[in-house]
């Protein structure tokens, strides 16, 4: 018998009418896009697999995601569209235009009172690599690895001050126990 997930109060058994759902994407609000931009593309190796532009509404979506080399994206736009709508795990970043004007303007990152959204988490292969990497870019550390009592699991910030979780999963089989 195959794990079809753990059981806790308020768990159902799913619908048949939902099968084949999945979650898609996470959306971002962003101020630079440019800035931020560079930092998913830079730090985290995201490709942009799609730019939807929206000029009577004002805005900009970016779809980024982490991609193998050998992974096949259609370069026909629409193909391509369906194709992102397609996958799983996908960063989207929405961009108001002229926030980026704006020299008093951000956007609220979820930790800071009243919270609510708390953040993303990137899987790495090793982690004092990606820390190395993390301190030859410069990024901003929210909690390294060797702080606080959750060991092993880094936070960092975006260039929107949103908090990203950076965890080696082969390090977490204690975890929670």
């Amino acid at each position: 018998m195959s794990f079809s997930g753990e059981q806790h109060p308020g768990v159902e058994s799913p619908p048949s009418e939902a099968n084949g759902f999945r979650l898609n994407h996470t959306m971002l609000r962003i101020k630079d896009p440019q800035r931020s931009l560079a930092f998913y593309t830079r730090v985290f190796a995201m490709r942009v697999l799609r730019k939807l532009d929206f000029e009577e509404m004002g805005f900009s979506l970016y779809f980024l995601g982490c991609l193998e080399d050998d992974e096949r994206i259609p370069e026909d736009a629409g193909e391509r569209t369906v194709w992102t709508f397609q996958q799983r795990g996908l960063l989207e970043l929405t961009h108001n235009w002229g926030t980026e004007e704006q020299s008093d303007f951000s956007y609220h990152d979820g930790n800071t009172e009243p919270q609510g959204f708390g953040h993303l988490c990137f899987s790495v292969p090793d982690l004092d690599a990606a820390i190395a990497w993390f301190d030859a870019n410069d990024v901003t550390y929210v909690k390294r690895p060797e702080q606080g009592k959750l060991k092993d699991v880094a936070f960092i910030k975006d260039p929107d001050g949103y908090w990203l979780e950076i965890v080696e999963a082969a390090r977490l089989a204690d975890l929670g126990r």
